[in-house]
């Protein structure tokens, strides 16, 4: 037994040694983690396609090229070589090669590189670029999305002829005449996606979705909510077709013909979302996510099939209570693989469309994406954990086997300290266990005190993960105590947890948050007297509340936060956000309004805040921002305005959030005392150090 002990001491010893050795996590270094994209398998499954980004933070540049490996990860290589990013790898039919997306010739196009070697061929030329494009089954298609004018189609001439008229005329307007004005970090000037179909040997383009209408639906960042039939006479779209489309979750699957014949609405009889429709491989089903509740973006998805004519639907996870997200076709098409939001992770499970039968497969995993190779015989994933960037994983559906297949940032791992998150169950309102995640800072010593920072969460409706973020490494390297809670409104916990902070912003998510600073602050390494706390959107929104109710901080940083509740239902363009969370407009329910509203108490401010927005940001415009630093300013509270000049409500990874954290640290070292940043944000706005 003592030599045991012993032994588990020399151990313990030399862990804390390596540990010690390790740089502190910085800015920079976020920057010179690689990203790696969703691996596509082979039809043998013996290979692997994906993409891997680096960053260049000095010259402000990245790249995207795509790589290939075997099905374990091994023998890595890479296939493009180009200054422009390629990425979207799809494999060609023929087996010697593939398609994939690149700007070398200055916008998005299709480009054909054979696994031999040689140049790469560019296979369209659609002047205004291409988006997420796939491949028929039979090979003889693409598929692809591209914003166009409605009155021009696939007519390239026309496109470009009114992009160039309204970019150079002699007058610059926004012209409405309804809803929606402008979406994300776009005015609506006319142009909607629309899905195009390009025959690859005839080299003919045709739009499969004309009209006055986004197809796919519309996502930020864009959607690939689409697919070919299995036997390629067909595609499925997701689409929302609806009077009134601001206010409306309405989205429906469509179908129609490669010819642009036979549209059809499958889901018409539900008038909530519809969407992320997939055929199954023998073509007899299509299983898509469903939510019930019209007008309420966050309720339960649910994974549902739908036979072939449309004519029957069957929800297969009613009992799970908690969000299914990707989902799977199993290749003998009776069953689906599905992951799932809980407690901070993203389990996969199984359900036999026959019985509904569900299995959990795989657990303890933040996923990124997952596939299955069409022998059934493995799960390939993307995941990662706050103290790992992401990697490729394989899962063994045989022998169960589980096993990390990449290991493209092992060299960043091995040098740099990325901390690892505890997890606490913390009682908060109603008696709930709140989770917690906690993150200790570089050189942790337990008989010190350090300032302390807590992260509440936007969307709100979403949840804390496990997973890899800039946030949980940048500040616990500057010497602080990290606490990112999952209160009321999270998912991951059950839909009522979720829907509980529904017209309650105010109500069992800030008890939670108070009773969480109330056990934290008690521990023996935390110092209470210098605690600041952060949050974006709705965590930005929760920002205001703390100032607003005289809270318990020596600063806050508030970020694309909602200030005044009347102003951002007039203002934001997504109406069915507001009407079903804050129960309507302001006329209506004027009693809410008022209790919720931050810019109601303004008598109470008194904290030191950061505040950060962009100018782009149509989900709450930054107006909001403005108001809430002159208010600061005019009550003579410390306080620091950024605005992010061309970004929204999320702003540049590359190009603006070096900044973002920089603006943090100089924050927080002011009013708690950690590491200084390691910039001047005034001379990086002054492009002295980044241009």
């Amino acid at each position: 037994m003592r030599k045991i002990i012993f032994l588990l001491t020399i151990s313990i010893l030399f862990s804390n040694i390596n540990h010690a050795q390790k740089k502190a996590f910085t800015i920079a270094d976020l920057y010179k983690i690689k990203s790696i994209s969703m691996p596509v398998i082979s039809e043998n499954n013996s290979r692997m396609l994906f993409s891997i980004t680096k960053y260049d933070l000095p010259k402000n540049k990245s790249n995207t090229d795509i790589y290939i490996s075997n099905l374990n990860g091994k023998k890595l290589r890479k296939l493009t070589n180009s200054k422009s990013a390629n990425y979207n790898p799809i494999w060609c039919n023929n087996k010697n090669g593939f398609y994939f997306v690149s700007y070398r010739s200055g916008s998005a196009q299709v480009y054909y590189l054979s696994l031999n070697g040689g140049e790469a061929e560019q296979i369209t030329n659609f002047y205004p670029g291409v988006s997420s494009p796939k491949l028929s089954p039979n090979g003889k298609y693409l598929i692809f999305t591209a914003k166009v004018f409605p009155e021009c189609g696939a007519d390239e001439n026309c496109n470009k002829k009114i992009t160039e008229a309204m970019q150079n005329g002699p007058i610059q307007a926004h012209l409405a005449d309804s809803l929606f004005v402008r979406h994300w970090t776009e005015y609506n000037d006319g142009k909607y996606s629309h899905i195009f179909l390009y025959d690859i040997q005839n080299k003919v383009y045709k739009d499969l979705t004309p009209g006055y209408y986004n197809s796919p639906t519309f996502a930020p960042g864009g959607s690939d909510d689409y697919e070919f039939s299995p036997d390629s006479k067909k595609i499925i779209f997701s689409s929302k077709r609806v009077n009134n489309p601001e206010a409306s979750t309405n989205s429906d699957i469509w179908e129609v013909s490669i010819d642009g014949s036979n549209l059809k609405n499958l889901t018409k009889e539900n008038t909530a979302y519809d969407g992320n429709a997939k055929f199954s491989p023998d073509g007899k089903f299509i299983a898509y996510l469903t939510q019930k509740i019209s007008g309420y973006e966050s309720d339960k998805w649910r994974l549902a099939i739908l036979d072939v004519t449309g004519k029957k639907s069957t929800i297969l996870t009613e009992k799970i209570d908690n969000n299914v997200g990707q989902f799977v076709w199993a290749s003998n098409s009776k069953s689906l693989y599905f992951s799932i939001d809980e407690k901070g992770y993203n389990p996969i499970l199984k359900v036999d469309i026959d019985t509904k039968k569900i299995n959990y497969i795989l657990k303890g995993k933040s996923l990124h994406g997952f596939t299955v190779t069409n022998d059934d015989k493995n799960i390939i994933y993307k995941f990662s954990f706050v103290h790992q960037p992401a990697e490729i994983g394989k899962y063994n559906l045989i022998t169960k086997e589980d096993k990390q297949i990449t290991a493209i940032n092992k060299a960043f791992t091995d040098t740099v300290d990325v901390r690892k998150a505890e997890e606490l169950w913390i009682t908060g309102s109603e008696g709930k266990k709140i989770q917690v995640f906690l993150v200790k800072p570089h050189n942790f010593n337990p008989a010190k005190k350090y300032p302390f920072i807590i992260n509440v969460h936007g969307g709100p409706q979403m949840q804390w993960r496990n997973s890899f973020r800039g946030d949980w490494q940048v500040y616990p390297g500057a010497g602080y105590v990290l606490a990112f809670p999952n209160p009321h409104g999270s998912t991951g916990f059950g839909k009522d947890f979720t829907r509980d902070i529904s017209t309650g912003w105010d109500g069992n998510v800030y008890k939670d948050v108070m009773m969480v600073m109330d056990s934290l602050q008690n521990l023996p390494y935390v110092d209470k007297n210098r605690m600041g706390a952060m949050g974006w959107s709705y965590g930005g929104y929760f920002m205001n509340l703390l100032q607003a109710r005289g809270n318990r901080f020596k600063c806050l940083a508030s970020m694309m936060s909602i200030f005044d509740l009347k102003e951002f239902y007039l203002g934001t363009e997504e109406l069915w956000f507001p009407n079903f969370d804050l129960n309507g407009p302001p006329w209506k329910n004027k009693e809410l309004y008022k209790k919720q509203s931050p810019s109601n108490f303004i008598n109470n401010f008194k904290t030191p805040t950061l505040i950060i927005t962009g100018e782009k940001d149509y989900r709450i415009p930054y107006t909001h921002s403005l108001e809430y630093f002159t208010a600061l300013q005019l009550k003579g509270i410390p306080s620091r305005l950024i605005i992010f000049k061309n970004d929204g409500h999320w702003p540049s990874y590359f190009h603006s959030m070096p900044l973002y954290y920089n603006a943090h640290l100089e924050w927080f070292h002011k009013y708690l005392g950690g590491a200084p940043a390691p910039w001047n944000s005034k001379e990086m706005v002054r492009n002295l150090i980044f241009n």
